[in-house]
Order: structure tokens, then C-alpha cells, then sequence
């Protein structure tokens, strides 16, 4: 399968603004109005890939953005970032780095459909939890 992200095709997608080093384009498809991805303009899978020159960049931009959307459009923002080798790339799952910035209201759609179960996963930690975590990091 082809990076769309390599060959992003300008007349489908709306760029809404060019860096040296990544970009800001609606993500489509989308999971909420103004759902919006920073990406990599080079080919990466996570950020620690990245140049300094590079990250400064694409966490400014989403800095920039999540600014926007919590000033002009909701209160609320996401920010996600999904590395996954473990997964197969497809039309959902790509590995090349991307950053979505999310606009959230309190008990939107996102929420109401699949995050009002995370109540049911989160669970308390354990000292035995964190020991053996803390030791692996």
C-alpha cells in the first residue's frame, strides 16, 4: 500500500497549512467536525524518529492548533498520537507519523458511543503494579 501521507493528493485533501517540516490537513475520514491531523512530511512511525528541528516544529503546530480549536470552535481539545506496529497498515491504521487534534464537547458523540466505557477499564494501581512497571522503565 502507497503513504497517502507521501503522496498526499492536494485536490482531496485540504491543507490548511505547510511547514518545512510537517503539515495541518482535515483528517478524512474523521471522527468529529474540525478533527484535524499534524503530519510528518518526512516518513516516520513515532515522534522519537523525529530531528529537533522536526518535533519543535510539529509540536508547535499542534500547539497552534488545538489554540484554534479551543478559541473559534470548542472548548475542548484531544490530542492522539497511535503507534502500533503490532497492526497492519490499511485505510485506518498508517505508519507514518501523524498527531489528531480532536474537538471535544462535554458528552459528545465520541463520548456517548465508545468513551463512557472507559469507566468500566480503568482500574486503581497496585504498589505491586507500579514497582514492577517503574522497574521495566
Amino acid at each position: 500500500m502507497k503513504c497517502p501521507f507521501c503522496e498526499i493528493d492536494k485536490e482531496k485533501t485540504r491543507v490548511i497549512k505547510q511547514g518545512k517540516h510537517c503539515y495541518v490537513c482535515f483528517s478524512n475520514p474523521r471522527l468529529m467536525p474540525a478533527h484535524l491531523l499534524v503530519i510528518s512530511n518526512r516518513h516516520v512511525e513515532k515522534i522519537s524518529e523525529l530531528n529537533k528541528e522536526e518535533r519543535e516544529e510539529l509540536i508547535g503546530f499542534v500547539i497552534e492548533f488545538q489554540e484554534k480549536i479551543a478559541n473559534n470552535i470548542v472548548e475542548g481539545c484531544d490530542i492522539r498520537q497511535n503507534y502500533r506496529p503490532f497492526m497492519a497498515q490499511d485505510g485506518f491504521k498508517l505508519d507514518h507519523l501523524h498527531i489528531h487534534l480532536q474537538p471535544r464537547e462535554f458528552e459528545d458523540e465520541l463520548y456517548k458511543k465508545c468513551q463512557i466505557f472507559e469507566r468500566d477499564i480503568f482500574k486503581p494501581l497496585t504498589r505491586e503494579e507500579i514497582d514492577k512497571i517503574a522497574r521495566l522503565l
